[in-house]
């Protein structure tokens, strides 16, 4: 618990920090790369990969990542097919060229079809503990014919040791119709942890309870899919209190409306009557992560510009700070912190090219430093 405090305390002045125009120029330099070029076991892997279209460079996108030290953990769905690896890490080090992705833990635990592997990666978190816990659906080729290779899972990767230290299977808490999205972790009072998975498909959200070795399904009212054309994505945002209590606001993209709920009440279970309303949308908004701490990074749909808001104020408009716009109209999909330098950053691409098959040779993605002012 202690160690949580002190990262929550730290997010508090993460983004201001950012905004200081003293940075580091070295460290300002966004990390680019195009569609994904990996650390292979030997020029030959390469090869095989590549004639047998197990590695296609122009399908690879990252969507996700996390940030230990001086290493950025990045997911990469197998939303087509060719995604050699679906769970990369590099360095933030600038004093390359290139960009190399390393697949992580191993190359072994990137084996589509292998359910003791990871098939897509679609979401991940990083813990107070050095714990990166990943959620992988288990389907392949999302965009183009969705195939089941495993069941849905959980792992929880040393990130000093590279050893897995923990699986969940989530298979007896899902259905056909689930398709699960993001995911959070979460330290209850008493010490235990606990992980959230949103499942849009089925208005529900999956609590897994890590030491007790089970987990259960907790539907949200009607209310949270009202004025939904569909039940389209399922948004997962946890937040810290200044009082010490944790929050997770939820929302759905075609919603009009946020809510939150204590996690407290998610450790037992129990929605009735601890779902809260927080406000109306004046558009539909993606949330982007956290800060550690009690504020929120969000966009509008379409929209470059990422804004702030501190859910210490009632969400309105005049609360949500602009903190960061891209210079080349790409779009954010992850915020996430930067503890050892105080700062948070940005994971943005050309996703919507990506989608509609437009990325030529392959995807612009670039993690930028979120520096609190336009």
């Amino acid at each position: 618990m202690i160690k949580i405090t002190i990262f929550a305390i730290i997010a508090i002045g993460l983004v201001s920090a950012s905004c200081d125009d003293n940075i580091n120029e070295k460290k300002s330099t966004p990390l680019q790369w195009i569609g994904a070029s990996f650390k292979w076991p030997c020029q030959q892997t390469e090869v095989i990969y590549r004639n047998s279209g197990r590695y296609v460079n122009k399908n690879v996108i990252a969507t996700r990542a996390q940030i230990y030290k001086d290493q950025v953990f990045i997911a990469m769905p197998r939303y087509r097919c060719g995604v050699a690896a679906t769970l990369a890490v590099t360095s933030l080090d600038r004093s390359g060229c290139a960009t190399t992705l390393v697949p992580f833990p191993c190359w072994s635990m990137q084996e589509e079809g292998n359910c003791k592997a990871l098939q897509s990666v679609v979401d991940i978190y990083m813990d107070g503990h050095d714990i990166l816990w990943v959620l992988d659906t288990g389907v392949v080729n999302s965009l183009e014919y969705p195939a089941r290779r495993c069941p849905p899972k959980v792992v929880a990767i040393d990130v000093k040791t590279k050893k897995v230290v923990k699986v969940l299977d989530l298979s007896g808490l899902v259905c056909a119709a689930s398709r699960l999205q993001y995911l959070v972790v979460d330290i209850a009072a008493d010490g235990r942890c606990f992980v959230y998975v949103s499942d849009a498909a089925t208005r529900a959200i999956l609590v897994f309870d890590v030491a007790a070795g089970k987990g259960y399904r907790v539907v949200l009212p009607k209310a949270t899919v009202a004025g939904c054309s569909r039940r389209d994505v399922l948004y997962l945002a946890l937040v810290r209190k200044p009082c010490g209590d944790s929050v997770l606001y939820f929302s759905y993209l075609s919603s009009n409306r946020i809510f939150s709920i204590r996690t407290e009440y998610l450790q037992c279970g129990s929605t009735k009557g601890h779902v809260h309303d927080v406000g109306i949308k004046h558009a539909k908004l993606v949330f982007l992560g956290t800060d550690g701490g009690s504020s929120i990074f969000f966009r509008y749909e379409g929209e470059s510009e990422v804004y702030r808001w501190d859910t210490k104020h009632a969400f309105k408009q005049c609360y949500c700070t602009p903190v960061y716009r891209s210079a080349t109209c790409m779009l954010a999909t992850h915020t996430f912190a930067d503890y050892k330098r105080g700062q948070m950053r940005v994971l943005e691409s050309n996703f919507p090219d990506y989608i509609q098959g437009m990325v030529g040779c392959g995807a612009i993605q670039q993690i930028n430093i979120l520096k609190g002012c336009f």
